[in-house]
């Protein structure tokens, strides 16, 4: 009899969900609620295309006069991510960013602030090296700010440091100063996705003008305080 009326019930139930338009379908599995991060896999792969993409860029006089690509350098699953200008001679011989002068004063302003160089991610506007370290022209930083958008969007992360003018033009266009829009958070937008960011000095610049130091170690205490308060462990 109890047989009979839980029959009954589950026809009820069905017709009830029915008469709403429900297709329902039992599943004893527990739901996943939370999406993850995508694997380390995942990214590395996706990073792997994005560099096959830029080594078969075509009539580039930036590819044809360097030695090698210089993709990235870090941890791509880092929440802080580093965006340079291009790669000098020094990168372009040995096919890594921020390897020169330049970075080994990058290296001293990371550990000013205790973080460790190979705890986040770095990559650059341009991929080769311009021809007698030239800064990258307006043509050139428009075309490279395609991949370099893919590039954060693939990294994700929560912290977007952009050193020097070039980085800043690619992401927010030419019409802007540095010396005005540094030291600030911004907001920028890509694939409807929006990623904190801050507008430093770049350390080659600061090689020549030792002077502008002051500013960018003002910058660094923000990016220490911003990493403090959301409790990035880097």
């Amino acid at each position: 009899m109890i047989e009979k009326e839980k029959n009954q019930n589950d026809i009820i139930d069905q017709e009830l969900l029915n008469s709403f338009g429900i297709d329902y379908i039992f599943n004893s599995k527990p739901i996943n609620r939370f999406k993850n991060k995508p694997t380390i896999e995942n990214i590395n792969s996706r990073l792997n295309n994005l560099k096959e993409k830029v080594k078969n860029i075509n009539n580039c006089d930036l590819k044809n006069n360097a030695k090698q690509i210089v993709f990235n350098d870090g941890n791509s699953n880092s929440p802080v991510m580093i965006v340079g200008e291009g790669p000098g001679q020094k990168e372009d011989e040995l096919g890594k960013p921020f390897v020169g002068e330049a970075g080994q004063l990058l290296n001293k302003m990371l550990n000013a602030i205790n973080i460790k160089r190979e705890n986040i991610y770095i990559t650059n506007v341009v991929n080769y090296r311009p021809p007698n370290n030239r800064k990258p022209e307006p043509a050139e930083i428009n075309r490279y700010s395609e991949f370099l958008r893919e590039h954060i969007s693939i990294i994700d992360p929560k912290i977007l440091i952009l050193m020097g003018s070039t980085a800043m033009e690619a992401l927010f266009g030419s019409k802007i100063k540095i010396s005005k829009e540094r030291g600030t958070w911004k907001e920028l937008i890509i694939n409807n996705k929006t990623f904190l960011t801050m507008i430093t000095f770049h350390p080659a610049y600061l090689l020549r003008q030792a002077d502008q130091k002051k500013y960018s170690w003002a910058d660094l205490k923000e990016i220490r305080k911003k990493i403090d308060e959301l409790k990035f462990k880097i």
